[in-house]
């Protein structure tokens, strides 16, 4: 049974540099927020309170750094910076008709960064499980 600092962030073993902890939220926040400025992903119209395509990039990257022994911490990390990744796009890129101080105000409303928050939460939760589980199902297959 991993300790509670284990769980949240991850093993005490020697990490590449960069540390992926240290690497993946940023790269998950400018991979979302280029994807959706050129309009690679996109929002299927509708009011928004999560964007699909930023979740799953929370997602995958919340697995990836669980199968390398991340901890919750770093998973959660990464996926709130997705999903800021698809704000910043959304309220400072798509809001052409209101003056920048609006736009800035709407982006840092508390409302839709507890949604955030929240969103960032589950998703980074349940791709470490998935992660987690995944490295464990390989590693026993190794062993038999």
């Amino acid at each position: 049974m991993p300790t509670p600092r284990a769980l949240l962030f991850g093993s005490d073993r020697d990490r590449p540099r960069p540390d992926p902890r240290l690497a993946a939220p940023p790269l998950c926040f400018a991979l979302v927020f280029v994807a959706y400025a050129v309009g690679v992903f996109e929002v299927a119209g509708g009011v928004i309170l999560v964007a699909g395509d930023a979740t799953a990039v929370g997602l995958l990257a919340a697995a990836a750094l669980a199968v390398r022994r991340s901890g919750l911490v770093a998973s959660w990390a990464a996926a709130v910076a997705a999903l800021l990744g698809h704000r910043v796009d959304h309220y400072l890129l798509g809001l052409s008709g209101r003056s920048l101080g609006e736009r800035v105000v709407a982006l840092l409303a508390v409302d839709g960064l507890t949604v955030i928050g929240a969103a960032a939460l589950a998703a980074g939760t349940l791709g470490w499980a998935a992660g987690t589980a995944g490295r464990l199902v390989v590693g026993r297959v190794r062993d038999a």
